[in-house]
């Protein structure tokens, strides 16, 4: 299962990609293009890492399928160590 957005965090898309800001620990997180995609493919949008991956590759097809992958987990345990998604319930 995937990790949910942390109900804390605020999303903005901006021109180059989007950025987060935790507000209970006043934390900035700035994403790319990519990464805010995956930002918004999170549940409730998809419900675990293969849908998602899929998702995604529909978007960047050009993309291996192992470096798409390896991509998304390292965004998301970064993701985790700021605080900015909460383990799934």
């Amino acid at each position: 299962m995937l990790p949910r957005p942390h109900p804390a965090v605020v999303f903005r898309t901006v021109s180059e990609g989007a950025v987060l800001l935790q507000m209970e620990e006043e934390v900035y997180f700035g994403l790319n293009a990519v990464g805010g995609r995956i930002w918004q493919l999170l549940p409730p949008e998809c419900s675990d890492l293969d849908e998602l991956c899929l998702r995604l590759s529909e978007s960047y097809p050009e993309v291996e399928p192992a470096a798409l992958r390896g991509d998304v987990l390292e965004l998301l345990e970064q993701l985790k160590e700021h605080n900015l998604v909460a383990e799934p319930e």
